[in-house]
């Protein structure tokens, strides 16, 4: 196997890339389709090639997404057919139930539910059109831009605030009033039953 030093950087159909999680907040999908089209015609090839989609090449040569699923997501719901990717490492080689083995333990791959529950690898989508939504990561990307906290290079922190806050909102309260959970969960992340997450910013004064 083979981690890149230098980016190789591969154009490739958004609809044969493989997702490394299984949901996403469509919240978050939605704001990012609204700003594609939102942005001048003339700058949106300049976009794509400044967003590199990072992924890993694995068994039989597909791409998988290690981040940036939401503005995959956006893109090709949009209409968007090819994207620039960055091959963070080559593990071609490797049987499939390692490789999953593997970016388990990178960091790579995070296979929990809208739950919040573990699954196995096979209930990770094949393709990027196949990701679900999670409510409360809609809510933990919105708190974070909101200040609740500050942005973290921990993989997957988002998700690791949305069940913290899984465990303490109930989800009738984020389909009937989300402006109302955000003001909830802001005083929960301040809390100090929250300083073990990461970008943690302290307690209300």
């Amino acid at each position: 196997m083979s981690f890149s030093r230098e980016p190789r950087i591969h154009s490739v159909p958004i609809m044969t890339l493989r997702p490394t999680q299984i949901t996403v907040g469509m919240r978050e999908v939605k704001a990012k389709r609204k700003s594609w089209r939102e942005h001048p015609e003339r700058k949106k090839a300049d976009f794509l090639g400044n967003h590199l989609i990072p992924v890993i090449w694995g068994p039989k040569e597909e791409y998988y997404v290690i981040d940036h699923h939401h503005l995959t997501l956006a893109l090709h719901q949009e209409g968007v057919k090819q994207i620039a990717t960055t091959v963070v490492a080559d593990l071609r080689r490797l049987p499939r139930e390692a490789f999953w083995v593997f970016l388990d333990n990178r960091g790579w791959i995070h296979p929990f539910d809208e739950h919040g529950r573990r699954r196995g690898y096979d209930d990770v989508p094949k393709r990027i059109a196949g990701l679900i939504d999670d409510p409360y990561r809609s809510l933990a990307g919105e708190l974070r831009k909101s200040g609740g906290y500050s942005k973290e290079t921990t993989p997957f922190c988002e998700f690791l605030w949305a069940d913290y806050l899984r465990r303490r909102l109930k989800r009738k309260l984020l389909d009937n009033d989300f402006p109302g959970a955000l003001v909830r969960a802001l005083k929960l992340a301040k809390s100090n039953d929250a300083d073990f997450l990461p970008g943690w910013c302290g307690p209300i004064a």
